[in-house]
């Protein structure tokens, strides 16, 4: 599937078969698809394993399916442990990324006067999630501050606020979903090691357009979902547990007889590995798809993806800014592919359905989904535009070409 690849093409040159991509991929010939933030355009394997299963529960029931399927099934663990580089013990999978995040949160005993530290550029259910323990366990949410170049977080002050307040718990967003700023998570966890803190990392939007390696991060705990950036099914994700927190026996607060044994009536003994997070129901056609999401990507290969996909992204920020009417919101010195603006003149609905109307994919984020960096940026709403690898420079060309002939518009 690939191109040959070397060192001496650049970022903007193809190294993946595009032609092959787009094949496989059905939305291609219907939109032009820049919403994989939201959800990614799913490639034929994927469609074709969920496909295959759901006929196979009709025809033989869906233990019975389940059960001739183990073999595929149990490669959902192996293929996300490839990918994430770490061992398939340690992968979970969930129906969400904020579904591996509760589970995980639920693991941890909060008590009052614990604190939480994060950042002030986080996803709005993790933050809703905080509050809430906040008022149900007394927890105390910290948040580190940015640091002035614009570039995240201040790694620095976040240190230091761990040294002074012993966290329960440091939380980080790899990508936040309101912007392509990419965090630098891989330093907080260094951090994290040398003081012997938990430390969970939202990965929803870097996994599939990245190459996240939880071992070069130092995270405990990792989430993310299978359908932005994997392009695999809805209802999907999948939680890291690293091999401390399973040998220091943390489990989800409502553990069932797939993730531990009933050992006696009063007894019951957490599996070792991080099934423990899983319940017993799975929904199979959504866990083979998502397998072959997964093993898509690793074939396709993370480096040219995660060379491409933001070149695209920076290909379409040059053109819109030089845009009049069009303020670009993204920040840091390598921004992922998550291009966000500002438009004057237009209300936010009826500028997406103007969008939408001319066949391009995109999504709305508003003040409430980030109260601390839509404040900073002194924005209510703005318009998210999110390529992905199998996208054309072509389409890219186009997409910018729409946004300024609707700016214009509006003047």
């Amino acid at each position: 599937m690939k191109i040959q690849d070397s060192a001496s093409e650049s970022a903007s040159e193809p190294l993946l078969d595009l032609a092959a991509l787009r094949a496989d991929t059905p939305g291609c010939d219907s939109v032009i698809h820049f919403n994989n933030a939201g959800c990614g355009l799913m490639a034929r394997p994927v469609l074709g394993a969920m496909l295959d299963h759901l006929r196979l529960e009709a025809a033989i029931g869906g233990y019975e399916a389940s059960a001739a399927r183990a073999a595929e099934v149990a490669d959902f663990h192996a293929a996300t442990a490839e990918l994430v580089h770490t061992r398939p013990g340690n992968i979970a999978f969930a129906g969400s990324a904020t579904h591996a995040y509760s589970k995980a949160l639920s693991a941890i005993d909060f008590r009052p006067g614990d604190v939480v530290l994060t950042t002030r550029n986080d996803f709005i259910s993790n933050q809703i999630a905080f509050l809430a323990l906040r008022r149900r366990h007394g927890v105390e949410i910290v948040h580190a501050p940015d640091h002035p170049d614009g570039s995240g977080v201040d790694v620095a002050a976040m240190a230091a606020l761990m040294r002074a307040r012993r966290p329960r718990l440091v939380a980080a967003t790899h990508v936040p979903t309101n912007s392509g700023l990419v965090q630098p998570v891989a330093e907080i966890g260094r951090h994290c090691r040398e003081l012997d803190l938990l430390y969970l990392v939202d990965a929803c939007q870097s996994v599939g357009q990245l190459d996240v390696d939880v071992e070069r991060i130092g995270c405990d705990l990792l989430t993310a979902t299978c359908r932005k950036f994997l392009r695999g099914p809805r209802g999907s994700g999948f939680l890291y547990v690293s091999d401390r927190v399973l040998a220091a026996g943390y489990e989800p607060l409502f553990i069932d007889m797939y993730g531990a044994r009933w050992t006696g009536p009063d007894s019951y003994r957490p599996v070792d590995t991080a099934a423990r997070f899983e319940e017993w129901e799975f929904p199979y056609a959504t866990v083979l798809g998502s397998a072959a999401a997964v093993r898509y990507a690793l074939r396709v290969g993370v480096g040219p993806v995660a060379r491409r996909t933001p070149a695209l992204a920076a290909r379409l920020r040059e053109q819109l800014a030089g845009v009049p009417g069009v303020r670009l919101l993204d920040g840091g010195p390598a921004p992922a592919a998550l291009v966000t603006f500002a438009i004057e003149g237009w209300r936010p609905q009826p500028f997406k359905a103007a969008m939408d109307a001319r066949g391009i994919n995109s999504a709305l984020s508003f003040r409430e989904f980030a109260h601390f960096d839509f404040a900073d940026k002194d924005v209510e709403w703005c318009l998210r535009l999110s390529p992905h690898y199998y996208n054309t420079e072509d389409e890219v060309d186009a997409v910018a070409a729409t946004v300024a002939e609707l700016a214009g518009s509006a003047r």
